[in-house]
């Protein structure tokens, strides 16, 4: 029997969640579509500037794991920002933090 998936912890959910190349109407766009736990580690990592190991700690799951949601979001964000496709950030399998931060990394 495999072992039970267990939810990542987010704290930050961003308040615009689709973006698309200007000018292409979007019918003729394809769609990448990144997880919330993807936006999340992009979030800790890349913006917030936190080690892989900070980063997982924070998210409640181990250093590989972090890993692998870091790599889904890049090759993601990477191909639809090459390829002309349109990102949308939704869904996902996440339980909210009850220490919600806002954009600037300040309690609320």
């Amino acid at each position: 029997m495999s072992r039970p998936f267990k939810c990542r912890r987010i704290c930050f959910t961003p308040g615009v969640t689709y973006f698309k190349p200007a000018g292409v109407p979007l019918r003729f766009l394809e769609e990448n579509c990144i997880s919330l736990e993807e936006a999340e580690a992009i979030r800790l990592r890349d913006l917030e500037h936190l080690e892989q190991a900070e980063c997982a700690t924070r998210m409640d799951i181990s250093r590989p794991t972090f890993q692998r949601v870091l790599g889904s979001a890049r090759r993601k964000i990477a191909d639809g920002l090459l390829h002309g496709k349109a990102l949308r950030i939704e869904g996902g399998n996440y339980e909210l933090s009850l220490e919600i931060k806002n954009t600037h990394n300040q309690e609320v």
